[in-house]
Protein backbone atom coordinates (compact mmCIF):
# COMPACT_ATOMS: atom_id res chain seq x y z
CA UNK A 1 0.00 0.00 0.00
CA UNK A 2 1.08 3.59 -0.64
CA UNK A 3 1.97 5.18 2.71
CA UNK A 4 2.36 8.70 1.32
CA UNK A 5 0.10 11.12 3.24
CA UNK A 6 -2.96 12.05 1.19
CA UNK A 7 -5.46 14.87 1.39
CA UNK A 8 -8.65 14.35 3.35
CA UNK A 9 -11.61 14.12 0.97
CA UNK A 10 -14.39 13.17 3.41
CA UNK A 11 -14.91 13.86 7.11
CA UNK A 12 -17.82 12.87 9.34
CA UNK A 13 -17.85 14.62 12.68
CA UNK A 14 -20.25 13.55 15.42
CA UNK A 15 -23.03 12.52 13.02
CA UNK A 16 -26.35 11.50 14.60
CA UNK A 17 -29.39 10.36 12.63
CA UNK A 18 -32.91 9.50 13.76
CA UNK A 19 -36.08 8.34 12.05
CA UNK A 20 -38.66 9.78 14.41
CA UNK A 21 -37.83 8.28 17.80
CA UNK A 22 -35.61 5.59 16.32
CA UNK A 23 -31.93 6.44 16.61
CA UNK A 24 -29.95 4.86 13.77
CA UNK A 25 -26.54 6.55 13.85
CA UNK A 26 -24.88 8.02 16.93
CA UNK A 27 -21.74 10.15 17.08
CA UNK A 28 -20.25 8.73 13.88
CA UNK A 29 -16.80 10.22 13.37
CA UNK A 30 -14.22 9.14 10.79
CA UNK A 31 -12.15 10.44 7.89
CA UNK A 32 -11.37 9.19 4.39
CA UNK A 33 -8.30 10.22 2.44
CA UNK A 34 -8.19 10.72 -1.30
CA UNK A 35 -7.53 7.45 -3.11
CA UNK A 36 -8.27 5.35 -0.02
CA UNK A 37 -10.70 2.42 0.09
CA UNK A 38 -12.65 2.09 3.35
CA UNK A 39 -14.92 -0.88 4.04
CA UNK A 40 -17.84 -0.40 6.42
CA UNK A 41 -18.90 -3.75 7.87
CA UNK A 42 -21.57 -4.86 10.31
CA UNK A 43 -24.66 -7.00 10.53
CA UNK A 44 -27.99 -6.11 8.96
CA UNK A 45 -29.74 -3.17 10.59
CA UNK A 46 -26.65 -1.46 12.01
CA UNK A 47 -26.98 1.59 9.73
CA UNK A 48 -24.43 0.89 6.97
CA UNK A 49 -26.63 1.82 4.00
CA UNK A 50 -28.10 4.77 5.88
CA UNK A 51 -24.54 6.01 6.39
CA UNK A 52 -23.97 6.08 2.61
CA UNK A 53 -27.11 8.16 2.15
CA UNK A 54 -25.90 10.60 4.80
CA UNK A 55 -22.56 10.91 3.02
CA UNK A 56 -24.23 12.12 -0.20
CA UNK A 57 -26.80 14.21 1.69
CA UNK A 58 -29.83 12.15 0.67
CA UNK A 59 -30.46 12.06 4.41
CA UNK A 60 -29.68 15.00 6.69
CA UNK A 61 -28.19 14.19 10.10
CA UNK A 62 -29.91 15.45 13.23
CA UNK A 63 -26.53 16.75 14.36
CA UNK A 64 -22.91 16.63 13.35
CA UNK A 65 -21.20 17.53 10.08
CA UNK A 66 -20.43 15.83 6.76
CA UNK A 67 -17.55 17.64 5.07
CA UNK A 68 -16.72 16.75 1.47
CA UNK A 69 -13.59 18.26 -0.05
CA UNK A 70 -13.56 20.96 2.62
CA UNK A 71 -17.24 21.90 2.26
CA UNK A 72 -19.91 21.28 4.91
CA UNK A 73 -22.76 19.75 2.90
CA UNK A 74 -25.33 21.18 5.33
CA UNK A 75 -24.40 24.67 4.14
CA UNK A 76 -25.33 23.99 0.51
CA UNK A 77 -28.56 24.62 -1.38
CA UNK A 78 -30.21 21.73 -3.21
CA UNK A 79 -28.78 23.01 -6.49
CA UNK A 80 -25.30 23.14 -5.00
CA UNK A 81 -25.77 19.65 -3.52
CA UNK A 82 -26.66 18.29 -6.94
CA UNK A 83 -23.35 19.57 -8.29
CA UNK A 84 -21.53 17.86 -5.43
CA UNK A 85 -23.40 14.57 -5.83
CA UNK A 86 -22.27 14.36 -9.47
CA UNK A 87 -18.78 13.88 -8.06
CA UNK A 88 -19.94 10.62 -6.46
CA UNK A 89 -20.71 7.31 -8.12
CA UNK A 90 -23.15 4.96 -6.37
CA UNK A 91 -23.42 1.22 -6.95
CA UNK A 92 -26.71 0.27 -5.33
CA UNK A 93 -27.27 -3.07 -3.61
CA UNK A 94 -29.65 -4.32 -6.30
CA UNK A 95 -27.86 -2.37 -9.06
CA UNK A 96 -31.05 -0.21 -9.33
CA UNK A 97 -31.13 -0.27 -13.12
CA UNK A 98 -34.09 1.26 -14.94
CA UNK A 99 -36.10 -1.73 -16.17
CA UNK A 100 -37.59 0.22 -19.09
CA UNK A 101 -34.19 1.29 -20.42
CA UNK A 102 -31.65 -0.76 -22.34
CA UNK A 103 -28.20 -1.37 -20.90
CA UNK A 104 -26.85 1.37 -23.17
CA UNK A 105 -29.40 3.92 -21.97
CA UNK A 106 -28.89 2.93 -18.33
CA UNK A 107 -25.15 3.59 -18.56
CA UNK A 108 -25.73 6.77 -20.56
CA UNK A 109 -28.41 8.13 -18.21
CA UNK A 110 -26.21 10.39 -16.08
CA UNK A 111 -24.28 11.60 -19.11
CA UNK A 112 -27.48 12.75 -20.80
CA UNK A 113 -28.73 14.42 -17.63
CA UNK A 114 -25.58 16.25 -16.59
CA UNK A 115 -23.14 16.47 -19.51
CA UNK A 116 -23.29 18.37 -22.79
CA UNK A 117 -22.08 15.56 -25.07
CA UNK A 118 -22.93 14.36 -28.56
CA UNK A 119 -24.45 10.91 -29.15
CA UNK A 120 -21.13 9.77 -30.59
CA UNK A 121 -19.26 10.87 -27.47
CA UNK A 122 -21.82 9.18 -25.21
CA UNK A 123 -21.62 5.96 -27.24
CA UNK A 124 -17.83 5.93 -26.89
CA UNK A 125 -18.00 6.38 -23.11
CA UNK A 126 -20.70 3.72 -22.71
CA UNK A 127 -18.74 1.19 -24.76
CA UNK A 128 -15.51 1.92 -22.89
CA UNK A 129 -17.06 1.65 -19.42
CA UNK A 130 -18.83 -1.62 -20.28
CA UNK A 131 -15.58 -3.06 -21.59
CA UNK A 132 -13.82 -2.02 -18.38
CA UNK A 133 -16.26 -4.13 -16.34
CA UNK A 134 -15.90 -7.09 -18.69
CA UNK A 135 -19.06 -6.72 -20.79
CA UNK A 136 -19.07 -6.93 -24.60
CA UNK A 137 -20.60 -4.18 -26.79
CA UNK A 138 -23.46 -6.43 -27.91
CA UNK A 139 -24.96 -6.29 -24.41
CA UNK A 140 -25.97 -2.67 -24.95
CA UNK A 141 -29.29 -3.55 -26.60
CA UNK A 142 -30.41 -5.91 -23.84
CA UNK A 143 -32.65 -4.97 -20.91
CA UNK A 144 -32.10 -5.55 -17.18
CA UNK A 145 -34.64 -8.38 -17.02
CA UNK A 146 -32.41 -10.36 -19.39
CA UNK A 147 -29.32 -10.06 -17.18
CA UNK A 148 -27.98 -12.21 -14.36
CA UNK A 149 -27.35 -10.69 -10.95
CA UNK A 150 -23.63 -10.39 -11.60
CA UNK A 151 -24.18 -8.73 -14.96
CA UNK A 152 -26.58 -6.23 -13.40
CA UNK A 153 -23.93 -5.32 -10.82
CA UNK A 154 -21.36 -4.78 -13.56
CA UNK A 155 -23.74 -2.62 -15.59
CA UNK A 156 -24.43 -0.63 -12.42
CA UNK A 157 -20.71 -0.13 -11.91
CA UNK A 158 -20.28 0.93 -15.56
CA UNK A 159 -23.06 3.51 -15.05
CA UNK A 160 -21.36 4.82 -11.90
CA UNK A 161 -18.02 5.08 -13.71
CA UNK A 162 -19.48 6.84 -16.74
CA UNK A 163 -19.49 10.16 -14.89
CA UNK A 164 -15.81 9.88 -13.88
CA UNK A 165 -16.60 10.13 -10.15
CA UNK A 166 -14.06 11.16 -7.55
CA UNK A 167 -15.67 8.95 -4.90
CA UNK A 168 -17.38 5.59 -5.43
CA UNK A 169 -19.92 4.30 -2.91
CA UNK A 170 -20.64 0.57 -3.03
CA UNK A 171 -23.70 -0.77 -1.20
CA UNK A 172 -23.29 -4.53 -0.61
CA UNK A 173 -21.64 -5.10 -4.01
CA UNK A 174 -21.44 -8.90 -3.65
CA UNK A 175 -24.81 -9.62 -2.01
CA UNK A 176 -26.75 -12.35 -3.81
CA UNK A 177 -23.79 -13.43 -5.93
CA UNK A 178 -22.05 -16.80 -5.99
CA UNK A 179 -18.44 -16.96 -4.74
CA UNK A 180 -16.92 -16.78 -8.23
CA UNK A 181 -18.93 -13.73 -9.26
CA UNK A 182 -18.23 -12.14 -5.87
CA UNK A 183 -14.53 -12.47 -6.61
CA UNK A 184 -15.10 -10.90 -10.04
CA UNK A 185 -16.77 -7.88 -8.41
CA UNK A 186 -13.99 -7.60 -5.84
CA UNK A 187 -11.40 -7.62 -8.62
CA UNK A 188 -13.34 -4.91 -10.45
CA UNK A 189 -13.32 -2.76 -7.30
CA UNK A 190 -9.54 -3.14 -7.11
CA UNK A 191 -9.06 -2.52 -10.83
CA UNK A 192 -11.27 0.58 -10.70
CA UNK A 193 -9.19 2.01 -7.89
CA UNK A 194 -5.96 1.22 -9.75
CA UNK A 195 -7.18 2.68 -13.04
CA UNK A 196 -8.80 5.88 -11.73
CA UNK A 197 -7.20 6.39 -8.28
CA UNK A 198 -10.78 6.78 -7.07
CA UNK A 199 -11.72 7.05 -3.40
CA UNK A 200 -14.08 4.23 -2.38
CA UNK A 201 -16.39 3.41 0.51
CA UNK A 202 -17.59 -0.19 0.41
CA UNK A 203 -20.51 -1.20 2.63
CA UNK A 204 -20.54 -4.96 3.07
CA UNK A 205 -21.29 -7.80 5.46
CA UNK A 206 -18.84 -10.01 3.54
CA UNK A 207 -15.50 -10.16 5.34
CA UNK A 208 -13.79 -11.65 2.26
CA UNK A 209 -14.70 -8.52 0.32
CA UNK A 210 -13.64 -6.19 3.15
CA UNK A 211 -10.26 -7.83 3.62
CA UNK A 212 -9.55 -8.02 -0.12
CA UNK A 213 -10.41 -4.49 -1.21
CA UNK A 214 -9.98 -2.23 1.83
CA UNK A 215 -7.09 -0.22 3.20
CA UNK A 216 -9.10 0.36 6.34
CA UNK A 217 -12.17 -1.26 7.92
CA UNK A 218 -14.84 0.29 10.15
CA UNK A 219 -17.31 -1.92 12.00
CA UNK A 220 -20.69 -0.49 13.02
CA UNK A 221 -22.82 -2.13 15.68
CA UNK A 222 -26.59 -1.82 16.24
CA UNK A 223 -27.32 0.91 18.76
CA UNK A 224 -29.92 -1.22 20.52
CA UNK A 225 -27.24 -3.63 21.73
CA UNK A 226 -24.50 -1.21 22.70
CA UNK A 227 -23.57 -0.72 26.31
CA UNK A 228 -24.15 2.78 27.73
CA UNK A 229 -21.54 5.20 26.43
CA UNK A 230 -20.07 2.81 23.89
CA UNK A 231 -19.20 4.19 20.43
CA UNK A 232 -21.18 2.81 17.51
CA UNK A 233 -17.96 2.24 15.59
CA UNK A 234 -16.66 -0.81 17.45
CA UNK A 235 -13.52 -1.11 15.35
CA UNK A 236 -11.42 1.02 13.02
CA UNK A 237 -8.19 -0.29 11.57
CA UNK A 238 -6.52 -2.26 8.82
CA UNK A 239 -7.58 -5.71 7.57
CA UNK A 240 -4.56 -7.13 9.40
CA UNK A 241 -5.49 -5.41 12.65
CA UNK A 242 -9.09 -6.60 12.64
CA UNK A 243 -7.86 -10.20 12.74
CA UNK A 244 -6.38 -9.40 16.17
CA UNK A 245 -9.33 -7.38 17.52
CA UNK A 246 -9.87 -7.76 21.25
CA UNK A 247 -13.62 -7.07 21.24
CA UNK A 248 -15.47 -10.43 21.16
CA UNK A 249 -18.27 -8.95 19.02
CA UNK A 250 -15.78 -7.94 16.35
CA UNK A 251 -14.13 -11.37 16.44
CA UNK A 252 -17.51 -13.09 16.09
CA UNK A 253 -18.34 -11.08 12.99
CA UNK A 254 -14.92 -11.51 11.40
CA UNK A 255 -14.88 -15.28 11.98
CA UNK A 256 -18.53 -15.83 11.13
CA UNK A 257 -19.27 -17.49 14.46
CA UNK A 258 -23.02 -17.98 14.07
CA UNK A 259 -23.38 -20.04 17.22
CA UNK A 260 -21.79 -17.39 19.38
CA UNK A 261 -23.96 -14.76 17.70
CA UNK A 262 -27.12 -16.72 18.61
CA UNK A 263 -25.98 -16.94 22.21
CA UNK A 264 -25.33 -13.19 22.24
CA UNK A 265 -28.88 -12.55 20.97
CA UNK A 266 -30.27 -14.86 23.62
CA UNK A 267 -28.36 -13.05 26.36
CA UNK A 268 -29.66 -9.74 25.04
CA UNK A 269 -33.17 -11.15 25.48
CA UNK A 270 -32.50 -12.41 29.00
CA UNK A 271 -32.12 -16.07 28.08
CA UNK A 272 -29.33 -18.59 28.45
CA UNK A 273 -28.30 -20.81 25.56
CA UNK A 274 -25.65 -23.47 26.25
CA UNK A 275 -22.64 -23.84 23.94
CA UNK A 276 -22.64 -26.74 21.49
CA UNK A 277 -21.55 -30.21 22.62
CA UNK A 278 -17.77 -30.32 22.83
CA UNK A 279 -17.80 -26.52 22.71
CA UNK A 280 -15.24 -24.07 23.98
Amino acid sequence: MDNTPKQLVLQLEGVDLRFGRLEVLRDITFQVRRGETVAVIGESGCGKTVLLKVIIALLRPASGRVIFDGVNLADLSEKQLTRQRIRFGFLFQGAALFDSLSVRDNVAFGLREHKDLSDREIDAIVTQRLQEVGLAPDIQRTYPAELSGGMKKRVGLARALAMNPEVLLYDEPTTGLDPIMSDVINELILQTRGRYAVTSIVVTHDMRTAKKVADRILMLYPLSRLRPGEPQILFEGTPEEIQKAEDARVRQFVRGEAGERLRQLARDNGKDVPPPAGGR
